[in-house]
């Protein structure tokens, strides 16, 4: 059974993201991750467009402000590519599998426990949903974060996206 933090869940909303979001998401990837790395603004908000159901965004209580996301597509594929990345054609609503496709956590949210509940109540969710399996890549400096969340390193991901080496990791939500 996926558990939250109590403390972190009484800080913030967990929600869909909202189509007026789109802007500020965009900006908040702009901030968590490298130009290289980063989804452009223009990828962020049709991802948004075609699967906002495919967001999970955390909303500081005190503030209203979003300090971080969560998001992905969900498909019948079993291996992550990087057209995930910028075509959100590749959604499929019905699809058992889930490719995450950003973890993004403001600065000043971070290491307080948020990313990690963002993913358990992410997979909470998708496991209400029927959905299979969640894969997702990272930097080798990532892979023991991801571990501790259950993921599994399945080894160096195809993934070339932003001229980096990334792992793919696999998390089984149901079976």
């Amino acid at each position: 059974m996926i558990t939250g933090d109590k403390d972190v869940l009484e800080q913030y909303v967990f929600r869909n993201i909202r189509q007026e979001e789109a802007e500020q998401a965009a900006e908040i990837e702009r901030i968590c991750f490298p130009p290289n790395e980063a989804c452009s603004a223009q990828h962020m908000k049709e991802r948004i467009a075609k699967a906002p159901e495919m967001f999970l965004v955390a909303v500081d209580k005190k503030t209203g402000r979003l300090a971080g996301f969560l998001n992905g597509l969900s498909t019948e594929e079993v291996s992550f590519r990087d057209a995930f990345f910028t075509d959100a054609g590749l959604h499929n609503p019905a699809g058992k599998n889930i490719m995450l496709l950003g973890l993004d956590v403001l600065p000043e949210y971070r290491r307080q426990g948020l990313a990690r509940e963002l993913v358990l109540q992410y997979l909470k969710r998708e496991q209400e949903r029927g959905r299979k399996t969640a894969l997702l890549t990272c930097l080798q400096a990532k892979v023991g974060m991801y571990e501790k969340m259950g993921f599994t390193d399945c080894g160096i991901a195809a993934s070339t996206w932003g001229g980096e080496e990334w792992h793919e990791m696999r998390y089984t939500i149901g079976i």
